[in-house]
């Protein structure tokens, strides 16, 4: 079973891996086992290969990674009613307790005790096969791809992020990063009913991608371009009515109220390793709703629905595709940042 194995920081291996326990392998009633297809490099993968850690989770012991992922339904539990071998899916990484409280109240993302894929101790998908509860797991339409069933994880961040926000149509936006999370916000923003959304960032390449979504997208080049004079230019000195903090910078979280118009909404999205500045009295004089996210919560259906319509294109997003055998090539160089891609893939063979 060749999996793709974070052995220790900065080392990667595509071996055998016979640690994955009896337990993680055993089909329940309410379980499936899926085939791996694609999986996508999540930031937070390549930080645990780069750092050995995020944040309080860290790699003390060999770990597989990936937690972006479609595939395809082998084996089905005895109660599994909605779900048929064949059938092509994607998968909620992130299992919480069901009696836990927070799950009791629809918050089950913020539950304490959620198991996640890839966040030690729990393995990752970057392997051929692994169980699932049938209950995290969302059948395909024929018209959405694998590829992009991978990315319902990632936009899943940004379509909770807009819901959060309370998004009312016609509403300015503003999404500082444009990688991955800041694209999918982006999308998402505009799904939800905003009229325009600057994108800003330092990278040219990603904000000619951002330009290329949507002609309601206006990018904003962070080193070169005013941000805030920028929006104020376009809304007769109001501001916008949103800003997504999509960097995980401190220097770009510390000035989003700049921007922000009054009785507006700031929605941090991107982890901060240290506490940061935080503008209180910008805050204040604006009357500003400030809302967190942690990972999402009751949107991979959405996110599907959207993508099988069409209300969200996230193909252009998809930037460069890897076979299996190239995965530790493949995280090397997202390791390196490269500022042509927004979201890079790894193929499992079939």
């Amino acid at each position: 079973m060749k999996s793709l194995v974070m052995e220790r920081k900065l080392e990667l291996s595509l071996r055998d891996f016979p640690e994955i326990s009896k337990a993680e392998e055993t089909l329940g009633p309410r379980d499936v086992r899926i085939k791996l297809h694609t999986v996508g490099i999540c930031g937070s993968d390549v930080h645990y290969y780069t750092h050995g850690k995020v944040g309080p989770f860290e790699v003390t012991e060999p770990m597989i990674l990936g937690h972006e992922a479609a595939g395809t339904v082998i084996e089905v539990g005895s109660d599994v009613q909605h779900l048929a071998i064949g059938d092509r899916v994607c998968m909620e990484p992130g299992i919480p307790d069901p009696t836990s409280k927070a799950a009791r109240l629809g918050m089950y993302n913020i539950d304490p005790a959620v198991r996640f894929w890839a966040t030690p101790p729990v393995h990752g998908v970057l392997r051929p096969t692994c169980v699932h509860p049938a209950d995290f797991t969302f059948k395909l339409p024929d018209n959405v791809s694998f590829a992009e069933g991978a990315m319902v994880e990632p936009l899943a961040v940004g379509v909770h992020a807009a819901t959060k926000a309370r998004v009312k149509p016609g509403d300015v936006a503003v999404v500082l990063g444009a990688g991955p999370i800041g694209l999918v916000t982006a999308l998402s923003a505009l799904a939800a009913g905003c009229a325009r959304v600057f994108v800003t960032d330092l990278a040219e390449k990603k904000l000619e991608i951002a330009a290329s979504l949507s002609p309601a997208i206006t990018p904003v080049h962070a080193g070169k371009d005013d941000l805030t004079a920028t929006v104020m230019a376009a809304t007769e000195n109001w501001g916008a009515d949103i800003v997504f903090e999509a960097t995980g910078a401190p220097k770009a979280a510390a000035g989003v109220f700049q921007p922000l118009a009054p009785g507006g909404c700031v929605v941090f999205i991107g982890g901060q390793a240290d506490p940061i500045a935080y503008d209180a009295g910008a805050a204040m004089v604006r009357e500003a709703r400030v809302e967190n996210i942690f990972r999402y919560a009751h949107v991979f259906p959405r996110c599907v629905g959207m993508l099988a319509s069409g209300a969200i294109d996230v193909k252009p997003l998809i930037t460069r595709n890897f076979e299996f055998n190239d995965s530790v090539r493949a995280f090397e160089i997202a390791a390196s940042a490269p500022v042509a891609d927004v979201k890079m893939q790894i193929e499992l063979p079939q």
